[in-house]
């Protein structure tokens, strides 16, 4: 804050929360009360499950807008938040049904109302193109290049960092600014995104693992349900029953 510049306290009321985040097209915005029912939500989240008004959605669960399995992953998080957990920063991939899979991250914390967890709020920002023109592109170029060649080996932070000729600081720093991710965030969606391709194949689900750099098919049933929402099995027969 600038020297001398006062500090303003600031408390929008939820409506003019959710009417501010309607001018935002890549970003859904919610509050859920301790029931995990939508209160309060933006037209983009609206859109993408094919609502037309508030009413459609308020007063309803993710259990009862999105497949089971994904309403059950969204629901979990909601039960965290109210626990009092700050989830930030969490890599996804949202399944809407009327338009193709995005990529996003996730954020969502406690609501408080004196003292007292009364529901959650967060947000969904759309993960957005590479930004080419930035000063770190060519910097960290070598080491994605790295990555997208090796995705399915063991790489390490450390070494992405010597590929590209920078501090492990450094690269985490230029990744986030170019990417809007960390290395190793970038890491999964790369992996994640080649197993859901061959998860369209008749290999089997521990082959896809393997080959796409998990240690076992545990690790990638564990981490695949975490960013899709849904165990790979599951994608799978997602996939035949939309054919």
């Amino acid at each position: 804050m600038p020297s001398g510049a006062a500090a303003i306290a600031i408390q929008l009321p939820p409506d003019e929360l959710q009417n501010l985040f309607d001018a935002l097209p890549n970003v859904v915005f919610f509050i859920k009360d301790r029931e995990c029912r939508y209160t309060h939500v933006n037209a983009t989240l609206l859109q993408r499950l094919g609502l037309k008004q508030r009413g459609d959605l308020v007063g309803r669960t993710s259990l009862q807008v999105f497949p089971s399995r994904l309403g059950e992953t969204y629901l979990l998080q909601d039960q965290r938040a109210l626990q009092g957990e700050v989830i930030e920063d969490q890599l996804e991939l949202h399944l809407y049904p009327n338009r193709a899979a995005g990529w996003c991250l996730t954020f969502k914390r406690p609501l408080y109302d004196g003292g007292r967890v009364a529901g959650v709020i967060g947000i969904s920002r759309d993960l957005g193109l590479p930004d080419r023109q930035h000063s770190s592109f060519n910097r960290v170029e070598s080491a994605l290049k790295h990555m997208r060649a090796n995705y399915g080996a063991p790489l390490r932070v450390q070494a992405l960092a010597e590929i590209a000729g920078v501090s492990v600081a450094q690269l985490e720093r230029q990744f986030k600014r170019v990417f809007q991710l960390t290395p190793q965030q970038l890491l999964t969606k790369l992996r994640i995104e080649e197993a859901m391709r061959l998860l369209r194949t008749g290999a089997s689900i521990a082959d896809i693992g393997q080959s796409c750099g998990f240690s076992d098919q545990s690790a990638f049933s564990r981490q695949f349900k975490m960013v899709v929402g849904m165990p790979p099995k599951e994608y799978r027969a997602l996939l035949m029953r939309s054919h």
